[in-house]
């Protein structure tokens, strides 16, 4: 019992970073470092591209990170996760919004973000994207003082072995010194930072879209033109694609709200620690059945190990950490979309302002197209009695001229007109 077990392979592996790691270089280390070098530079291995190969980003606890060519075999084998994931990250995807929990890997696509995160490791595709280059320097800068692990190398092996994962706080057992506070998970930190970076940039995308909207509008309230609508037409179309995006990055995070399971599923640290304990566990119980031990001895190690495995897993459902990570950011792309929704409000005020000014231009066109037709009627009505008069001349006088003829023949004709 006195022995110290053999240091894990992966504490081995985390040792701590000196320095700040330079800058990311494309196709080559970070900051003039010389390919394959050992200091915490990108790292850009000489592979030969194969078909269906993509740049991938390796970053692990410690912040040292490479840039590699890996096609989707080898990402598979590395992170144990089924093909279908590998589609949720590619173009036909591009828009939509991920966090899936597999067995030892957990899914990330938010946005331009698309990465896959195990309880080791991040591998993020196509890191020297514009749109990316903001969460690699967030990762390269928080991971290596905030990794739970960092530093592991530096503590007793026992004092490891005994720690138990409970979410944000990593306790020790009750044999261990209690009420030591750490950072939370790996996976949980790169999570952290994915959701801060996507919900800063649908942040400032909104913020652009309210510097360029409200005088737009403004103008088209001012002057009803075609260029004006043109704007504004442009506007809603952009105010339609930036609500959509937000939208489905806030119902992911509330479709994981409202499954616990999915939630305890993310706990990738927490069931990497379980396994290797598992394992520790079952290593030790074969190799102390070999030995011969009293029945005493043998029900106290066997209530030992009973109490190790509950503390182990007693926490498997503990996911208040996870919760409040996703409720803040929840809040955060809620306020987000009400400000869109704000936006669209105002939107939706000016066209009913503009259709009301509209309206009333309306009714006075038709008030003068009445007052034209009112106009035209009577003309019509006066030309009417003027012909009607002028047709009525045009018949009388005729007779009257034959009448007088008639006297005057007769006036001549008569005999009174001849002398006694």
């Amino acid at each position: 019992m006195g022995k110290k077990a053999a240091t894990s392979p992966r504490l081995r592996r985390l040792k701590k970073p000196t320095g700040s790691p330079p800058p990311i270089g494309v196709g080559g280390g970070g900051g003039g470092s010389p390919p394959n070098s050992n200091n915490n530079g990108i790292v850009v291995k000489g592979k030969k591209k194969t078909g269906g190969a993509r740049l991938w980003m390796k970053m692990d606890q410690t912040g040292r990170h490479e840039l590699v060519e890996l096609d989707k075999n080898a990402i598979i084998r590395r992170a144990s996760i089924p093909a279908r994931d590998l589609r949720i990250l590619g173009p036909v995807f591009s828009q939509s919004s991920n966090i899936l929990a597999r067995e030892k890997a957990m899914v990330v696509n938010l946005e331009f973000i698309k990465a896959i995160v195990t309880a080791e490791e991040v591998l993020l595709l196509d890191p020297l994207r514009k749109e990316v280059l903001p969460f690699v320097d967030q990762l390269r800068q928080q991971l290596p003082c905030k990794s739970p692990l960092h530093g592991a190398g530096h503590e007793d092996e026992q004092d490891i072995e005994t720690r138990v994962s409970t979410g944000r706080q990593w306790l020790p057992v009750p044999e261990a010194t209690e009420g030591l506070q750490c950072e939370l998970p790996f996976e949980f930190q790169v999570l952290e930072i994915a959701l801060e970076v996507v919900c800063t940039y649908l942040d400032s995308s909104v913020a652009d879209l309210e510097t360029n909207a409200y005088p737009v509008l403004d103008e088209l309230a001012r002057n009803v033109s075609t260029k004006n609508l043109e704007h504004v037409r442009s506007l809603k179309s952009n105010l339609t694609r930036l609500l959509a995006r937000v939208q489905k990055v806030r119902d992911e995070i509330e479709h994981l709200l409202d499954d616990n399971e999915d939630m305890a599923h993310l706990y990738l640290t927490r069931k990497w620690i379980q396994n290797q304990q598992s394992e520790s566990l079952l290593g030790a119980l074969a190799s102390n059945s070999i030995v011969t031990a009293s029945p005493h001895l043998r029900r106290l190690g066997s209530a030992r190990s009973g109490s190790m495995v509950t503390s182990n897993f007693q926490d498997d459902d503990d996911v208040e950490d996870l919760e409040m990570l996703l409720e803040a950011y929840f809040m955060q792309l809620d306020g987000t979309r009400n400000k869109i929704l704000s936006v669209r409000e105002y939107i939706g005020d000016t066209e009913d302002y503009v259709n009301i000014q509209l309206d009333n231009q309306r009714n006075e066109l038709i008030q003068l197209q009445l007052t034209l037709t009112i106009a035209s009627f009577a003309v019509a009505v006066e030309t009417l009695i003027a012909g009607w008069h002028y047709s009525s001349l045009y018949i009388a006088f005729p007779a009257c001229l034959r009448i007088c003829q008639m006297e005057e023949a007769a006036w001549f004709i008569s005999p009174s007109h001849y002398p006694i």
